[in-house]
């Protein structure tokens, strides 16, 4: 086992470690351990709500999810001789869920969840239809979820880090905000938000205090979103045996990872749509000198996808076009269409017994395939979505005998406001 560079202790909150971790984007968080290319290396990641979120049949804690000190990542790590203009490779040699637990209070002891969130606390992409909290516990055997919320269900897992990322210059900190900041703008008063400003409520900035503390805490960008350094990018398939290329924007390239999922369908759609969990990964890294200008990797990094992927031969899927749910036309609106690709799925799986809920949990934790498949045929972009047969114990495929219902089994907890 390669040397654990970042330990974490089950019994102990993320804010109470030996090394402190953090939770923003910001160049001047202290690095928490320093590594050489072509060292290896292990990284202990807490799942992204630090336990706030507990194996129970009761959907509040979702309603109440403290988005604020959302991601908890392990990092960063400062990589000898990169320098601004480099890449930074990163090979994913292994992750899993928390080793040598299998049971306890923190997801990844053996369990993990999903939660579709509600519209007053974050949404998720169909919040419009999914306005309330709901939850779903999975638990594991081997590489397989299956969950008493959504009977009738089982996969394996294609398990993966969420996020992963390296920090930003000043420079492209300030863009962000910038830009951020002029988007929401435009519609202050929306629910949920256009963008996240930087909040200094809940900000974790590893071994800062004091003055450094509170500067950096009023500048520092929310890990929410996807950005030029990587980041919060749910890309399911960046699992074992990946490798990633990032641009370095500082001295040492300074990466940071966490958001561990179990499983996680194609565009992770109910915001926490993915099996959340805490775990390890083990990572080695190199550096490619100047390999920004080399390879025209300027901005978003790009990598070659891990070869662990569950073996699916047979796939049921479904399509929409860029028409709203009332017959309003749309151009060329891909996310529209793949949100009624997602809606379609879902009708389509409560002929079956389940709750559209359920079904929606489903397409956000089952390793379902999203495609843009058609965008240049005006007016209507097509999108797909693609779901494999062999996760349901009866056959979904249409026939003439019609659906075959499920076992009644337990509903997904629900919270309102």
């Amino acid at each position: 086992m390669p040397e654990v560079l970042f330990p974490l202790d089950s019994t102990r909150k993320f804010t109470e470690q030996e090394l402190m971790g953090h939770n923003r984007w910001h160049p001047d968080i202290p690095a928490v351990a320093t590594v050489r290319p072509g060292q290896s290396f292990r990284v202990e990641c807490r799942e992204w709500f630090d336990g706030a979120i507990h194996n129970d049949d009761s959907a509040d804690d979702v309603r109440d999810a403290p988005l604020p000190i959302v991601h908890a990542l392990s990092g960063p790590f400062s990589v000898s001789g990169a320098e601004p203009g480099d890449l930074l490779v990163v090979d994913i040699l292994d992750v899993g869920p928390i080793p040598q637990e299998d049971s306890g209070p923190l997801a990844g002891q053996g369990w993990g969840y999903t939660g579709i969130f509600p519209k007053q606390n974050g949404g998720g992409f169909l919040t419009d239809y999914f306005p309330d909290a709901y939850k779903a516990i999975w638990d594991f055997s081997g590489q397989q979820a299956s969950s008493r919320h959504v009977p009738g269900v089982t996969f394996t897992g294609m398990i993966h880090p969420g996020l992963m990322g390296t920090a930003p210059s000043a420079a492209l900190l300030a863009k962000w905000n910038q830009r951020e900041g002029a988007l929401r703008a435009t519609d202050p008063d929306r629910v949920p938000p256009l963008s996240l400003p930087p909040l200094p409520d809940g900000a974790i900035l590893g071994a800062l205090t004091g003055a450094d503390f509170d500067r950096v805490a009023a500048e520092a960008a929310r890990t929410a979103p996807p950005r030029e350094n990587g980041g919060n990018q749910d890309i399911k398939n960046m699992t074992k045996g990946t490798r990633v290329f990032y641009p370095v924007y500082v001295p040492g390239a300074n990466l940071s990872l966490g958001d561990l999922h179990f499983s996680q369908g194609d565009g992770e759609i109910t915001f926490c749509g993915a099996i959340e969990m805490g775990g390890f990964v083990d990572l080695h890294v190199d550096v490619i000198k100047g390999g920004m200008t080399m390879y025209g990797v300027s901005e978003n990094a790009i990598f070659l996808p891990g070869n662990v992927a569950p073996q699916y031969s047979q796939w049921l899927a479904f399509s929409g076009i860029s028409v709203t749910t009332d017959g309003e036309q749309r151009y060329l609106d891909s996310q529209l269409a793949f949100q009624r690709a997602c809606l379609h799925a879902i009708d389509y799986l409560t002929k079956f017994g389940y709750s559209p809920e359920q079904a929606y949990l489903i397409l956000g934790a089952a390793p379902i395939e999203g495609r843009f498949s058609g965008v240049v045929d005006i007016p209507n972009s097509c999108a797909t979505v693609y779901l494999p047969t062999a996760i349901f114990d009866v056959d979904v495929r249409p026939s003439a005998a019609g659906p075959t219902r499920i076992t009644s089994g337990a509903s997904a907890p629900k919270s309102t406001f």
